[in-house]
């Protein structure tokens, strides 16, 4: 690495799921200047706006560069990290030893594009016989994970770039990317007169406004909307039944309660013109190829996962898989969920789904005298304080721990709980990797290699780790000296003796990532021995798909994993053929199965249930975090990034504006079931009456160069409540949050009246 403006290196964007290639050049332990990576394998040069204000991340004032102790009157003292190390492991085990290790909880695994300190917690959770988890994706794609799941036991991505009609669901990806390359891809559709965007969206977001059929939903009403799309495509016979008879079980099932639908009740219901509703299925139901993506809008909405359910139903009833421009299974370098069916979490029952509690239920499984409550918690790269709904029961949480570690670059809302708070180094100082690999039919990987030494104090997560389970002394180091003789020798000699040592003791398996980070990470080039853990994964990726990483290049998990250490811009791990996405359905038939009785049980109950939740006393929905030109989640802390919306608006309607006496930049207090907040009101065309929105990344608090803190705009979750979540996931229903709007000079005329 270098500290020269003079030199380009490569790296990575960290603020989306996309993580696009960039090149940096840094100055003084500045990110000087910035551009996109031509040489990316995905997204080959192209980035949007935010990747040009890293820097604000990479120097956050709020750094963190000494491990902190909480003193007893709250405020904190640096201590040494022999001390921290010392004194968090004996805390933890000494919670292990009394209440069982199951009593501690593990928040996170990584922050968009961090995810390889993640990798090694486990070792360090499984010594202390810790096993629930949850993050941020259990915020957001567990509902669509348990559908998966039953459909075909893999994750599925559109494939965009070359679809006919291309099909957004709560989804705006000219803001929120999620796609390589997507306004580029955007506007090739939108230019193109043979393709066409079909948007469901109660906003005219940006996407929204280059689609040819935007389905203006009221908010909520996506599965009415959805259900109606899915019932044409039968009652018009526009299914391709070939394909059902060949490659789906259950469509009987599902096409007899679709049959049923009352296509012109539900269109009414969802406020869309039935006839463009119709005309939209069957742009559907006549094209060579359908791509289809769902994101927050229904995720975090009414209805989250009957809406995953259903909207898979517009690319599998009309055949559109496994052929260019259509829905495919891809590879996975690793896995975000694990496998295994629904458990449920020890105090409230909630449901576990790919390994993930739901975030929403964590503080009740804290804030209780049940023996299993949880009693320790580490959190890594996250800021559950602020993420989670209902902030106040978060905190209140948190604080009644018998211990609760914090690992993060800057001293977060979470961190201020903490018991102890130890500084991680940034994105840009350590080897780091993203596990959002989720393209086809070629998939990419990108080690990111350090463009700067950590700040001084600050250690990578992989080293954090390894501190924490050297000081727990789980592992013989007479088992450690032979592969750290073999790694030295080669790849091959490694190789060898890591299966002879985890063949004679089965327990090292267990602590992987840590026996790799102790053994082959110190004979890796300068900077990567957090990459240790990889090779692993690229032994398992080489197994699980060896004709297609053959494809891409690799003879095998070695040189896959050596690959990946000297592709500094990323490599193509797989190469798949489009018929090989049969083989990636884990079902033995190889078949899609779309028979769920609790989902078709929902579809007929839509017939009766109610299409609005607002009430009088909170009429309006709010949509809580809204992805917005200048907001990214809460990992940029400093304000002075922002170039337009500085204070996070409220958007409202015109008609909502001229009924509650609001004005453009005037002030108007937010009230919900969970809490109360002012913002600043922005009147906008692109929203229906009776809905508003705020945006996310906001109401973190920065201190400025003056010393003074600041905290600009309304954190969301100040207006969130825990229960209001879906019944199958657990997940949040922030874009759906009943609430009343007034404006502040009415509220305070009336405070002084009375």
């Amino acid at each position: 690495m270098t500290d020269t403006a003079t030199d380009w290196q490569p790296t990575a964007c960290i603020l989306c799921e996309c993580n696009c290639g960039i090149v940096v050049q840094v100055e003084n332990r500045r990110l000087a200047r910035i551009r996109g990576d031509k040489n990316h394998p995905a997204s080959q040069g192209y980035t949007c706006n935010k990747a040009l204000r890293l820097d604000h991340y990479q120097n956050d004032r709020n750094r963190l560069t000494s491990p902190l102790r909480r003193r007893s009157d709250g405020t904190y003292e640096e201590i040494d990290w022999d001390t921290a190390i010392s004194e968090i492991a004996a805390g933890f085990r000494a919670i292990a030893d009394t209440h069982g290790g199951d009593k501690i909880l593990y928040y996170g695994g990584g922050g968009q594009g961090n995810h390889l300190g993640g990798a090694y917690s486990g070792a360090f959770l499984k010594a202390l016989g810790s096993h629930h988890r949850s993050n941020a994706l259990a915020q957001e794609k567990t509902g669509e994970h348990w559908v998966d799941a039953h459909f075909y036991g893999n994750h599925t991505r559109g494939e965009f770039e070359h679809a006919e009609v291309s099909v957004f669901v709560g989804k705006n990806p000219w803001m929120s990317q999620s796609f390589p390359r997507a306004r580029v891809v955007l506007n090739e559709i939108a230019k193109d007169p043979a393709r066409s965007m079909i948007v469901i969206d109660p906003v005219i977001t940006d996407t929204a406004a280059m689609a040819d059929f935007h389905l203006r939903v009221r908010p909520g009403t996506d599965a009415w909307c959805l259900a109606a799309l899915a019932a044409v495509l039968v009652q018009e016979n526009l299914c391709d039944e070939a394909f059902l008879a060949e490659h789906v079980t259950g469509a009987d099932a599902v096409r007899a309660v679709l049959a049923e639908v009352p296509v012109a009740d539900y269109a009414q219901r969802c406020g869309v013109a039935e006839d463009l509703l119709r005309a939209a299925a069957r742009r559907i139901g006549g094209a060579a190829s359908v791509a289809v993506f769902e994101d927050l809008g229904v995720q975090q909405s009414v209805n989250s996962t009957l809406c995953s359910y259903l909207n898979k139903m517009l690319w599998i009833l009309t055949g559109n898989f496994a052929k260019p421009g259509s829905q495919h299974l891809h590879s996975s370098f690793a896995p975000l969920f694990r496998s295994g069916g629904v458990g449920r979490s020890p105090v409230t029952g909630a449901p576990i789904i790919g390994g993930l509690m739901p975030s929403n239920v964590v503080p009740e499984e804290i804030l209780t005298d049940h023996p299993d409550r949880f009693r320790g918690l580490i959190v890594e790269s996250s800021n559950p304080a602020h993420s989670v709904a209902d902030s106040g029961a978060v905190r209140a949480a948190f604080e009644s721990l018998e211990l609760l570690v914090v690992i993060d670059v800057a001293m977060t809302e979470t961190a201020r709980l903490a018991h102890y708070v130890l500084p991680a180094a940034s994105q840009f100082e350590k080897a780091e990797a993203t596990f959002f690999n989720l393209e086809f039919p070629r998939n990419t990987f990108h080690l990111r290699h350090p463009v700067m030494e950590p700040l001084p104090g600050s250690l990578p997560e992989p080293e954090i780790w390894a501190r924490l389970m050297r000081e727990l002394d789980v592992v013989d180091e007479a088992e450690l000296a032979p592969l750290r003789r073999a790694a030295e020798a080669g790849r091959d000699e490694f190789t060898a003796a890591f299966l002879a040592a985890v063949g004679a003791n089965p327990g090292l398996g267990k602590v992987l990532p840590f026996v790799l980070y102790e053994t082959l990470g110190p004979t890796l080039p300068d900077g990567l021995s957090g990459a240790a853990a990889l090779w692993g994964l690229a032994q398992k990726t080489a197994m699980t798909y060896p004709e297609a990483v053959r494809r891409a290049g690799h003879a095998d998990g070695n040189a896959l994993f050596d690959a990946i250490l000297a592709g500094r811009s990323g490599v193509t791990f797989t190469v798949h053929e489009y018929e090989d996405d049969f083989t990636l359905i884990t079902h033995p038939d190889r078949r899609i199965a779309i028979e769920m009785p609790e989902m078709l049980a929902d579809i007929r109950a839509l017939a009766d249930a109610p299409a609005e939740l607002t009430t009088p006393e909170y009429p309006i929905v709010l949509s809580a975090g809204e992805r917005r030109a200048y907001t990214a989640n809460d990992i940029i802390r400093d304000p002075s990034w922002r170039k337009r919306d500085t204070d996070g608006a409220l958007r409202v309607s015109v008609e909502d504006a001229e009924a509650l006496g609001l004005t453009d930049g005037g002030r108007a207090r937010i009230s919900t079931a969970a809490g109360t907040a002012e913002a600043t009101v922005e009147i906008s065309e692109a929203m229906l009456p009776g809905h508003a929105s705020l945006p996310n990344g906001f109401g973190v608090d920065f201190v400025g160069d003056d010393g003074r803190a600041r905290v600009p705009g309304v954190a969301p979750n100040a207006l969130t409540s825990t229960g209001w979540r879906d019944a199958y996931a657990g997940t949040p229903l922030h874009k759906h949050v009943p609430a009343r709007i007034e404006a502040v000079e009415a509220v305070e005329a009336v405070a002084l009246a009375t």
